[in-house]
């Protein structure tokens, strides 16, 4: 396998088969911040497109193995929604798909931003990109599925960083690095027998097989503002499960950007398919407890106190 990293010459990219006749690469740089791949862009005579390419590692954090296959989830994923007139306007289009290397070429959606900037005080979402999201969303947990790759591998990555990391009294993750106190604080749900049994059965649900297409990571991180608007990308978590999981993930971040509780109100309103309050509530509270006390951290603007008060809701919405 030819690994690529952000500083791979022109040289070595020409060598892999991607290109077409006469078409010569001109740039390549990395195309904003991934955590999970490498993602560049490259600029070309002809075009600029995204190259992704999946390590048997977490980029962010090399020392953490991961699948290396989550590229052809993410391929499939793209493939499929492809079909769905909604769903494409949302989504860059596959150019190439390399298994040999493990790399997806996609176009390129343009030099757009990802929605990191939410989790600053007082930044707002817009209300043409909450319906972008409802749209999406509707549209995808509609989709008739009758076969989509295993992923479980990705699954159990993210079991392990959802309902098992966060948990341990003693995980070598010392959250005073991140925020002085927080340490302390995590032990009150660290030792919390009722929470952490509850959390185990909800991880057991999310292992087990659905039949709903999911992104798997719908959160800020995965949405691109463009000068076409929302898009959506990195589906390598996507699975077949419950449509809550999606759903109590993005709710979880509707709370930790400190948006309105109406946005909550207002999206359900408008989502089309019928879902179960209590495990909604169950995988809403548990994506705030890993974000909050788990390795996944976020650049969130909350104090201490702010902390608190999210945990103890995040612990009724599970135990509710």
């Amino acid at each position: 396998m030819i690994d690529l990293t952000e500083q791979s010459s022109l040289q070595t990219l020409r060598s892999l088969p991607l290109w077409k006749e006469k078409e010569e690469l001109i740039s390549a740089k990395p195309a904003g911040e991934s955590n999970m791949n490498l993602v560049l862009r490259i600029e070309t005579s002809l075009r600029s497109v995204i190259l992704k390419q999946s390590k048997p590692y977490v980029r962010k954090f090399p020392q953490m193995p991961a699948p290396i296959e989550r590229i052809e989830v993410e391929h499939t994923y793209y493939e499929i929604i492809q079909s769905d007139p909604t769903l494409k306007k949302y989504s860059p289009t596959v150019l190439l798909y390399y298994p040999n290397e493990h790399i997806l070429l996609t176009e390129d959606l343009g030099k757009g931003i990802d929605f990191a900037a939410l989790y600053q005080a007082d930044e707002k979402l817009k209300s043409n990109d909450l319906e972008s999201l409802v749209d999406y969303l509707n549209a995808l947990h509609g989709l008739e599925i009758t076969h989509f790759p295993d992923n479980s591998a990705m699954k159990n990555l993210n079991h392990e960083h959802i309902f098992h990391f966060p948990f341990l009294e003693e995980n070598g993750f010392d959250l005073d690095t991140i925020q002085t106190g927080l340490q302390d604080l995590s032990m009150e749900y660290k030792t919390d027998l009722s929470l952490k049994k509850a959390v185990k059965g909800l991880g057991e649900q999310y292992l087990s097989n659905g039949n709903i297409l999911l992104h798997g990571d719908f959160y800020p991180g995965s949405w691109l503002s463009t000068v076409d608007g929302l898009k959506v990308i990195d589906p390598e978590f996507g699975f077949l499960g419950d449509r809550e999981f999606d759903l109590g993930v993005l709710l979880a971040h509707f709370d930790l950007t400190l948006q309105e509780g109406s946005l909550k109100t207002s999206f359900l309103q408008k989502y089309r398919h019928t879902i179960s309050e209590n495990l909604l509530n169950a995988y809403h509270g548990v994506e705030i407890m890993r974000r909050l006390i788990g390795i996944a951290q976020l650049p969130v603007s909350l104090d201490l106190g702010q902390k608190k008060t999210m945990l103890e809701k995040a612990r009724n919405l599970i135990l509710s």
